[in-house]
């Protein structure tokens, strides 16, 4: 497979390095981006080709990896036309932009596949949501599943849960910061050095995490097995929800989803 990126900056930067870093996808990488810094952190990794344009790329990619803000869309799509023939796959990363859109500058044969990733892609712990239109055949899913499967877990959706995908995990990973550093700045306040504070938090984020994952329980239950009768984590999640805790991380979540609708291009 021949498979290149257009941008290569947070996400398309991070899906190329996970895909690099795993040793290729036993064919051709190419990248362009029109930030030359960007580029040429690229270009470090063996194997991977710089083109000159969009045009060049899409002529020599199999797989386009569009990694482009969504305000670009209407200025890169007809340069992506130009080349772009029936036997391509364009994946673009974009929020707000449907396949609908996409098969107006591309055609209504054209492959299109859409995904949503989130920043901890960056260091192999993403996870992301990826669905096809009707022209994407399962072979086509597979060869795309490979090339994210190197950032994190992937997850096939229907494209009309993309704005709750978002929601959930799109944009989450601000609300996460959000609380360790709250969490962190408690801890500081009673005593605790910022540097050290912040490591109890993250590690407490990060092992509540993978016991959500690993242990086979609802979260519900896990919340309710460390809650001890009359102990300090039960008096702790009785203040937060008293101050309605789950209403306003609801309300965060539902936030992030209403801006995806409202900034949508079909």
């Amino acid at each position: 497979m021949k498979a290149g990126f257009i941008g290569v900056g947070n996400m398309g930067g991070a899906i190329l390095k996970g895909l690099m870093e795993k040793g290729g996808q036993g064919g051709a990488v190419f990248a362009f981006d029109r930030d030359a810094k960007k580029l040429d952190a690229a270009s470090r990794y063996e194997g991977v080709s710089v083109c000159g344009s969009v045009g060049e790329l899409v002529w020599k990619s199999e797989f386009v990896v569009l990694g482009v803000k969504p305000d670009a869309f209407e200025a890169v799509l007809p340069e992506i036309a130009q080349h772009f023939s029936s036997g391509k796959v364009l994946v673009s990363m974009a929020a707000g932009i449907d396949m609908s859109f996409i098969e107006k500058h591309l055609g209504e044969n054209a492959k299109i596949i859409r995904i949503m990733p989130n920043t901890p892609a960056l260091i192999r712990e993403g996870v992301t949501a990826i669905c096809g239109n009707r022209n994407v055949s399962a072979e086509d899913m597979k060869a795309a599943l490979s090339l994210f499967e190197p950032i994190g877990k992937t997850h096939v959706v229907p494209e009309e849960l993309m704005h709750c995908v978002v929601g959930v995990s799109g944009s989450s990973p601000a609300y996460t910061y959000m609380y360790i550093e709250s969490l962190a700045a408690a801890a500081v306040k009673n005593g605790m050095e910022k540097e050290q504070a912040v490591d109890f938090a993250a590690r407490a984020v990060l092992g509540a995490a993978k016991m959500v994952l690993e242990a086979g329980e609802d979260p519900k239950q896990l919340r309710i097995n460390v809650c001890s009768p009359g102990g300090t984590t039960i008096e702790a999640v009785a203040e937060l929800q008293k101050r309605k805790f789950a209403e306003t991380i609801e309300a965060g979540f539902q936030a992030a989803v209403d801006k995806s609708k409202a900034m949508t291009k079909s």
